[in-house]
């Protein structure tokens, strides 16, 4: 049963693929380059209406697959239809609750500062304006992350979000991590997201993902 995941080199669609690959589950991977914004045509928003990546379609069943858009909810789910990779904690666990609050913010606060980062003239910005506005999005960004480093890190017993105990969340901190010039930025400013972000990226089955989209196109 294979996934089909849209994405692009550097875009959210690495959190996905990093997930799928911990998991070991095939996945037929969609190029939808950002340059040149093939994510807003046509052919595109008939899958994700959003026009954004990434969209993950699941393993067929009963003749169509379900179409999942949203990092959150895509990591989510794959922990969840994957319990034996220990992607995340059960329901009714503390440190699922843990997880999921730090997966939240990230998704709720980080991800949007990184749009108007890369899109300001999006959001109504005067040519004037965009330049102030990326440094607005880029200090909200970091704040953010200092909150995280500050409140959630370090965890006993390990480098993680949960401690030694590897999960979903922490994929999508070290990914998040790079982007707004954070690949220079976080290792200077923000030691224990570095250190875990350097875990994720060791990890056998993660390294091939990461080189690929975490080393080469800038954040």
């Amino acid at each position: 049963m294979t996934y089909i995941l849209h994405g692009d080199i550097g875009s959210g669609s690495a959190m996905p693929e990093m997930a799928l690959a911990e998991i070991g589950a095939p996945v037929d991977l969609r190029d939808v380059p950002l340059e040149g914004d093939h994510q807003l045509r046509a052919e595109y928003r008939a899958i994700n209406p959003m026009g954004r990546l990434p969209t993950l379609v699941l393993p067929a069943q009963g003749g169509d697959g379900t179409v999942l858009t949203e990092s959150l909810a895509i990591l989510v789910t794959l922990a969840d239809r994957h319990p034996e990779a220990g992607l995340l904690p059960p329901p009714g666990e503390t440190a699922r609750a843990v997880a999921l609050r730090w997966m939240a913010l990230l998704a709720g606060e980080f991800y949007p500062q990184v749009t108007r980062w890369d899109y300001p003239a999006r959001f109504g910005y005067a040519p004037d304006q965009v330049e102030a506005a990326r440094d607005n999005a880029l200090a909200m960004g970091r704040d953010v992350l200092r909150i995280i480093e500050a409140h959630a890190l370090p965890v006993a017993g390990g480098p993680f979000l949960l401690g030694a105990r590897f999960s979903v969340a922490d994929i999508a901190l070290a990914v998040m991590s790079r982007w707004m010039k954070g690949r220079e930025w976080v290792p200077v400013n923000l030691p224990r997201i570095q250190a875990l972000a350097e875990a994720v990226a060791a990890r056998p089955a993660i390294a091939p993902v990461w080189a690929r989209h975490c080393l080469g196109r800038p954040g």
